[in-house]
């Protein structure tokens, strides 16, 4: 079966889950702040923005590499807050 030849007018939907995905774990990322000591939410918010401008950067050459930005993102979110539970006691301070 030949692939279908993409013409201008074509609009990929992934970067669109992509970004919204994004937006999505940036409320994660703030939430933080329950858990995890202020700097560390700081940190965690300059890697978001990494990863949106990535989002931008790859918006037309990659769009299906846009929509996994969001997984990454809640991966490494994951991860901080369980070793920084684990190993660095971070408790809730709520």
């Amino acid at each position: 079966m030949a692939r279908r030849r993409r013409r201008p007018g074509d609009l990929s939907p992934w970067p669109f889950v992509g970004v919204a995905g994004l937006v999505s774990v940036l409320f994660l990322y703030g939430a933080g702040g329950l858990f995890a000591p202020w700097w560390v939410v700081v940190l965690l918010i300059a890697v978001w923005l990494v990863l949106f401008v990535l989002a931008c950067r790859w918006w037309t050459p990659r769009p299906r590499l846009v929509a996994l930005l969001p997984v990454v993102a809640t991966v490494l979110w994951f991860a901080v807050m369980v070793a920084g539970g684990v190993w660095l006691d971070w408790t809730w301070d709520a």
